[in-house]
């Protein structure tokens, strides 16, 4: 009787769809996004991001006790600071934005997993992601040195995980030396460590207000074609003392995830970045896909591509379609 159910008898019936069904989504594999700005009593949309929003800590509240009631187990922290300068000073400051939204997060929800992005380009006046000279080139090693200090702030004012962003050379060794000179030895590091200089992150500049006055990021980030660097730059930071390795973006680097699941025995986690998530939204506004479908199909992608964790900003909305099937 075996060969008789396979293929196409199996497709026939929901439920055994469901039995057989070989990667599944679920809450647990999410990580929120959120952007947390200086001021009073803002909630403000991102025009290029529909649904998503720049807070101010005061607002933030009512949306943590949302993601909470979703199941959904961890956010992401990306800071606007009130004044910008050249060395990102309020990234580092023990009363940061995004150190005060930490505090908050923790005493609305202890439990929920709260990592801070720790990079400069959010809080400097150039936009790039570490100190620059007088020629705009970006200067390493006086970068790591104030990346270490910012990644002990945020665990200072609670947070679990730091996640650096920045690219720079030896950022992961200093970061986890630094943080277990100041006691924080279990406050685990997500690396982004394969993260490429793509065209995907257009809204997000929108939304953490961080694209480049000059120049881009190719200097520091990874170049598209690029497979074998990845799992370099991954075996790199494990060997600094990464605990968990990021690919971004996702959708275009499926190959990349696997690739790196495969190479190492290491959670994955993969951000499907600002831009893959408005194109979704913007076609669906314009009637020529289905959003919840696509959105979720993607997300599968790229689960059954090797990633244990989903950075998303469909991760509320998927939440919620995901329980009505």
């Amino acid at each position: 009787m075996y060969p008789q159910i396979r293929g196409r008898r199996l497709r026939r019936s929901e439920a055994i769809r469901r039995m057989v069904c070989e990667t599944r989504l679920s809450a647990d594999d999410f990580i929120y996004p959120l952007f947390v700005t200086h001021g009073v009593d803002v909630r403000r949309e991102i025009s290029s991001m529909p649904g998503n929003y720049q807070l101010s800590v005061d607002q933030l509240a009512p949306e943590i006790c949302e993601i909470v009631a979703l199941g959904i187990p961890a956010v992401i922290l990306f800071g606007l600071p009130e004044h910008k300068d050249p060395t990102g000073s309020e990234g580092y400051a023990r009363g940061g934005v995004v150190q005060q939204a930490v505090r908050e997060i923790k005493r609305v929800a202890p439990e929920l997993v709260v990592i801070t992005d720790v990079c400069l380009c959010e809080y400097t006046d150039h936009g790039h992601c570490g100190v620059v000279d007088a020629d705009g080139n970006v200067l390493n090693d006086p970068t790591v040195e104030l990346l270490a200090e910012m990644a002990v702030s945020h665990a200072c004012a609670g947070a679990d995980l730091v996640a650096p962003s920045d690219m720079m050379d030896g950022r992961v060794g200093a970061i986890r030396a630094a943080l277990d000179d100041e006691g924080f030895s279990e406050t685990a590091i997500m690396s982004y460590a394969v993260k490429y200089a793509s065209g995907f992150y257009g809204p997000f500049r929108e939304a953490a207000d961080s694209a480049p006055q000059f120049g881009d990021r190719r200097g520091y980030q990874m170049d598209p074609p690029n497979l074998r660097e990845a799992i370099r730059e991954a075996d790199a930071d494990l060997a600094e003392g990464a605990d968990i390795i990021m690919v971004k973006p996702a959708l275009a680097y499926l190959d990349v995830i696997s690739a790196v699941a495969g190479a190492f025995s290491v959670p994955v986690a993969a951000y499907n970045v600002s831009g893959e998530f408005s194109m979704v939204k913007a076609a669906a506004e314009k009637g020529w896909i289905d959003e919840r479908r696509v959105a979720l199909e993607i997300l599968t992608g790229i689960k059954r591509a090797g990633a244990d964790m989903i950075l998303t900003y469909h991760a509320k909305d998927a939440v919620r379609w995901l329980s009505e099937t």
